[in-house]
């Protein structure tokens, strides 16, 4: 049974059609071009989602493409790490995967054309210079007093800054428009920089390289796409991506197409920060399962249908918002809802012994994996005389409304009989290390006249058979709904995670593969962990609990 989304009407979706219906594109061809310094996160599933759908959608195509601009801050680990988020959600770009750095030559000729053309020229002011000379919103910029290079020298100096006749920062490759444009990115931008540095991709083959904002659009044009499509921040780079096109050869005009970019509480986005995490050591690397990265939260159990789902369930706008981290966990929740086979394991024991039934004697019993879904089959789950359930079931002195085990009352044990607490263990500090049990032998689940009805049901796993595993549960990674400013570490969680060493679950579970997904009863969604786990040694972690507790805390 599927559980996704139906497609809902969007902006983009629409302008695709009509492009589509009034001949103005004979087919779609959209891109997703990650910049290889970092892994993925939720906001770029959404971006993933977009393009990759829309292509599908109406029979086009999506490139995935690595604008591989800046060497100083990219590494083979991000390239592989960014095509496995995208398969993993269920996307495949066929043989349509490219590199920015496999323009360079073009790019370059390019860049010539436009300083034999007057409309580029090479400049020796420094970086903070150029930032001094860009003037304000209110007051124009000044210009450099290298701007009126002659063509031929600027030529000469850019051939020479390709040979590596210079060191960083000694000179950059300015496009010439307009040092009083209201728009401040069309103040003279920096095309080219020198970077003596070798490139992941491409090697030692060149010591300049092109800034991201004039790589991108003529990538694009390079590549035959017909809808650009990037997130609200590069509204205002627009009037310069239309810049370079007009003024340069291309064989193809993409129009780009900009939408609100995903912001969800409880998280950053920034990948400067979330790579500040990572340094710091406050979590244990990019794929750690409270990051919100794509390979984060697939380690955490997230589906990529229940990812997928959030996506189009949010839509697609033209104003930012922010998400609700709650509306993700619930679209999480009912993916696994669907999928996910129920078990029994006890996070904190407590040992539970039934003193009437036969000492040394077992019976198996026969419990489906899920109520509502009989073709999930069923697992045979042991039974014997000691078992352990959790700390929280049992209550000496139960508090109001208490459903579940103290002294004299009696309830059912999921899938199997009802007992009664007949007396408890104690350590000499007082605290409860046992409780004592009868059992009533006519109500064992599934047979004729076992419908007696007790005012709870807890789970279960006999001690003689039970494994030991390891399970963490997650938490959300910040408690302040927004973590801004200066002092945005400073709501780091301190319970995001808790390490449980002697959890005890039934023994279906000891041959679980990573990526295994289960609902633990009554404790929440869980999967085995792709990282850490082990044959024969799964270590689960909580990927969602069973309803949204975080308000209640």
């Amino acid at each position: 049974m599927s559980t996704e989304t139906p497609h809902t009407a969007n902006f983009l979706r629409t302008i695709v059609q009509e492009d589509l219906k009034g001949g103005k594109r004979e087919t779609i061809v959209t891109r997703f071009p990650p910049e290889p310094n970092g892994y993925l996160h939720i906001g770029h599933a959404k971006s993933i989602c977009l393009n990759f759908g829309l292509a599908k959608e109406f029979g086009g195509r999506c490139h995935l493409r690595f604008d591989d601009t800046n060497p100083v801050k990219e590494e083979t680990e991000y390239v592989e790490s960014i095509k496995e988020s995208v398969r993993w959600l269920g996307f495949s770009w066929g043989t349509h995967l490219y590199y920015a750095s496999e323009y360079f030559e073009q790019l370059y000729q390019w860049a010539e054309h436009l300083i034999l053309q007057g409309k580029a020229y090479v400049d020796d002011l420094t970086a903070e210079e150029i930032r001094a000379h860009r003037g304000t919103l209110t007051e124009a910029g000044k210009e450099s007093p290298w701007r009126n290079r002659s063509p031929e020298e600027n030529l000469d100096l850019f051939r020479r800054m390709r040979a590596g006749e210079f060191p960083d920062g000694a000179k950059v490759l300015r496009a010439k428009i307009d040092m009083a444009s209201p728009n401040m990115n069309l103040r003279d931008p920096v095309m080219y920089r020198i970077i003596h540095a070798s490139h992941p991709h491409v090697g030692d083959a060149w010591r300049i390289y092109p800034m991201y904002d004039y790589a991108h659009g003529q990538s694009d044009a390079i590549e035959g796409i017909t809808h650009s499509i990037c997130t609200l921040e590069f509204e205002d780079h627009k009037p310069l991506y239309e810049w370079f096109l007009d003024n340069l050869p291309v064989p193809n005009r993409p129009r780009q197409y900009e939408f609100a970019r995903l912001n969800l509480t409880y998280a950053v986005m920034s990948k400067r920060k979330l790579l500040q995490l990572v340094k710091d050591g406050d979590v244990s690397g990019w794929d750690d399962p409270r990051m919100p990265t794509i390979m984060g939260i697939r380690r955490r159990g997230y589906t990529p249908e229940a990812v997928r789902n959030f996506c189009e369930t949010i839509g697609v706008g033209r104003s930012d918002s922010w998400i609700d981290m709650s509306i993700l966990e619930e679209s999480v929740r009912q993916d696994l809802n669907e999928r996910a086979p129920r078990v029994m394991a006890v996070l904190k024991p407590l040992r539970l012994v039934i003193e009437d039934y036969p000492e040394g004697e077992a019976e198996e019993l026969t419990i489906p994996y899920h109520p509502q879904k009989p073709e999930l089959g069923s697992r045979v789950v042991p039974f014997c005389s000691e078992l352990f359930i959790e700390q929280d079931d049992f209550a000496e002195v139960p508090p109001k409304g208490f459903k579940r085990l103290s002294p004299g009352e009696e309830i059912r044990l999921r899938g199997a009989y009802i007992i009664k607490c007949v007396d408890v263990e104690k350590d000499a500090e007082g605290a409860v290390t046992a409780v004592r049990c009868t059992y009533d032998p006519e109500t064992r689940s599934g047979l004729p006249g076992s419908e007696r009805k007790v005012k709870g049901v807890i789970h279960w796993v006999s001690a003689r058979h039970a494994e030991t595993a390891k399970v963490r549960l997650y938490d959300r990674l910040f408690t302040d709904p927004n973590p801004s400013g200066d002092d945005w570490k400073d709501h780091l969680n301190p319970a995001s995670m808790e390490i449980l060493a002697d959890c005890r679950l039934e023994p279906s579970l000891a041959t679980a593969q990573a990526e295994d997904r289960f609902q633990f009863e009554r404790q929440g969604y869980f999967c085995v962990d792709l990282k850490d786990s082990r044959p024969g040694a799964p270590v689960f972690n909580r990927t969602v609990t069973l309803r949204d507790s975080w308000t209640k805390k």
